[in-house]
């Protein structure tokens, strides 16, 4: 395994660290509604590309709150793996589940989590001092609770060996190729609705260019220009 191989959805897996309401409270560094945009955008290229996932919160009901609810409806079925520490990798849980996926092939491990500093940044430099793992950080769905903070320990963390990525790096590293028809659709899907002036460029493409329907059905009237006189 080489951080020269590119992410496929075979050697990829995939972390959500503690997306939860009082953690996304404290973030500063990113716009908090853009954030939850690029988790749940990872989320669900994850399930387009069949990418093992793995969500696990800290401390639900007496401090942080439940997962994004949009996070879950893309997993609902999915187990919660609870912690008490703020450290991912001190629990045994979720050791195991990211160790039995890299027996699989899956050695490359995306993270998304709150807070960069804190919950992202000791888990990385824990999973790296005691394993082969590489460790992919995604640094908008990922969120600190000031700018510097974040880029700091993004700074911090590329020091180590982490991988500094873009949810929509991930992505299109994953799909690779436009001419694998099997993913596609639900990739330009997933653009349209999560990928802002890209989506709003994939409508438009479709629509002005190719003449393809409009997405939406609209079945009011379009009433046509009257100048005042």
């Amino acid at each position: 395994m080489s951080k020269l191989d590119v992410l496929t959805p075979q050697n990829s897996q995939v972390i959500f660290i503690d997306h939860q309401p009082q953690m996304a409270f404290g973030v500063q560094s990113i716009d908090r509604q853009t954030l939850k945009n690029n988790a749940v955008g990872l989320a669900k290229a994850a399930k387009i590309f069949g990418v093992p996932t793995t969500i696990t919160t800290v401390e639900t009901e007496a401090f942080s709150g439940y997962t994004y609810p949009e996070l879950l409806d893309v997993f609902p079925e999915a187990p919660i793996l609870e912690r008490s520490s703020m450290n991912s990798w001190d629990d045994r849980k979720v050791r195991d589940a990211l160790l039995g996926h890299a027996t699989a092939g899956a050695g490359k491990v995306v993270v998304a989590g709150l807070w960069t500093e804190v919950c992202n940044c000791t888990f990385a430099l824990s999973c790296l001092a005691d394993t082969e793992l590489e460790i992919y950080m995604v640094a908008d769905a990922s969120g600190g609770t000031s700018k510097e903070a974040h880029d700091q320990a993004m700074a911090r963390m590329v020091q180590a060996g982490v991988v500094p990525v873009t949810w929509q790096q991930v992505l299109l590293e994953w799909q690779r190729d436009w001419a694998n028809r099997g993913s596609y659709d639900a990739v330009m899907a997933l653009v349209k609705e999560h990928s802002g002036a890209y989506g709003m460029g994939v409508d438009y493409a479709y629509t002005m260019v190719h003449k393809a329907p409009q997405r939406t059905a609209h079945r009011g009237p379009v009433r046509a220009p009257v100048p005042a006189e």
